[in-house]
């Protein structure tokens, strides 16, 4: 029994070490500190150490929480989950692109290419084959990783929504560390582009409701989202956010994550309608009803938004739910009929024209 006892106390030791080690790696960020974290102890959402959606949720999984329900998650499996061919990708010549016309080119999941009032704009880039810390989980679907670091132009604006892997993907931004100019992000965020090595002075967090106006070209504002964040354990340290994009001729609005609530309906009323909006819509689950919407939600926060045409995002290249992977275009898609706003459905790398409103989409995933 001593032995036993020694020999189980000898694997937990190398599984702390190991776990250290692993957890201690330059892709995990850091949580904030010094002046950074003072200046997250005077947001009025931020109480006890972490912040606070405004419209709050009991828990992530109702009824499915707990350590038995992240194993099932992480070995979830199922008809549908990944397409069963390669999905189809328009390989756009970004560098070749007018600067002066106003296009969205969405990357897959809820990255997106943005030239907007002569600004080229980076958000949530993920270019790496997996949205996880680890290879082997949460991989790209066939086909979909085409784009690289080395086919951006230089980036005006990278902007981040918040530090979840499918959203903050340490390979991919310190590739384009060199092109990029300026980073916007909520508050906290910028403590790990500050450990992964770029300067302060290019790093700019904003709480809820505050604007980023570093030209006379765009005003960045940084909006309510209800959602959570954390690249591990810790939860809540640094700040989930929605952006609006305003240049003197046109707006444009991008969800990040976020559950339904009325912040939509006050953004909407707020900026009074955007030119385009792109909307969370995709890795959601009953059981997690409050951080991410279902597609009819989606469709909802498009008319409370008060969008003209909208884009269905957070699909089409990671699973990281149990609804196969087309469902939440085909279900956004028929919640979009008869409405006001036209749906746009790009493929990956096609082109979409802001000043185009008669550009047609095809129903792509149907023919996979």
């Amino acid at each position: 029994m001593l032995k036993l006892l020694l020999y189980l106390g000898g694997v937990a030791v190398m599984l702390t070490i190991s776990g250290c080690f692993f957890l201690g790696q330059e892709k995990f960020g850091r949580l904030p500190k010094g002046d950074r974290l003072d200046r997250l102890a005077q947001s009025p959402n931020y109480r006890d150490g972490t912040f606070h959606n405004r419209v709050p949720f009991e828990r992530i999984v109702k009824g499915g929480g707990g350590l038995g329900g992240l194993i099932r998650f992480a070995f979830r499996d199922g008809d549908g989950l990944t397409p069963p061919a390669p999905v189809p990708v328009v390989k756009t010549d970004l560098k070749g692109l007018d600067p002066n016309r106003d296009v969205v080119v969405w990357l897959g999941h809820s990255s997106y290419f943005v030239r907007l009032g002569g600004r080229a704009i980076l958000i949530d880039p993920v270019f790496s084959a997996y949205a996880s810390p680890v290879w082997f989980s949460t991989r790209a679907f066939a086909g979909t990783s085409v784009y690289t670091a080395e086919d951006m132009p230089h980036i005006d604006y990278l902007l981040i929504s918040h530090d979840h892997w499918d959203h903050l993907d340490y390979a991919t931004v310190t590739a384009l560390k060199d092109k990029i100019g300026n980073v916007v992000t909520g508050l906290g965020v910028g403590e790990h582009f500050s450990r992964w090595g770029f300067p302060e002075e290019m790093i700019h967090e904003a709480d809820w409701d505050e604007d980023v106006r570093l030209d006379d070209t765009l005003v960045i504002h940084v909006l309510t989202a209800r959602h959570f964040s954390g690249r591990m354990f810790d939860r809540n340290r640094t700040l989930w956010v929605s952006f609006a994009l305003e240049t003197p001729s046109r707006r444009i609005y991008y969800s990040g994550d976020s559950g339904y609530g009325p912040h939509f309906k006050e953004i909407g009323e707020r900026f009074g309608g955007f030119d385009f909006a792109m909307v969370e819509c995709g890795q959601y689950n009953e059981a997690w009803p409050d951080v991410h919407m279902m597609p009819e939600q989606s469709a909802r926060a498009v008319e409370e938004l008060k969008a003209r045409e909208a884009m269905p995002c957070h699909n089409g290249k990671f699973s990281i739910a149990y609804h196969s992977w087309d469902e939440p275009l085909k279900r956004f898609s028929e919640a979009s009929r008869g409405k006001a706003y036209k749906p746009a459905t790009p493929e990956i790398g096609e082109v979409v024209d802001l000043a185009d409103r008669e550009q047609p989409f095809d129903s792509w995933w149907a023919g996979i």
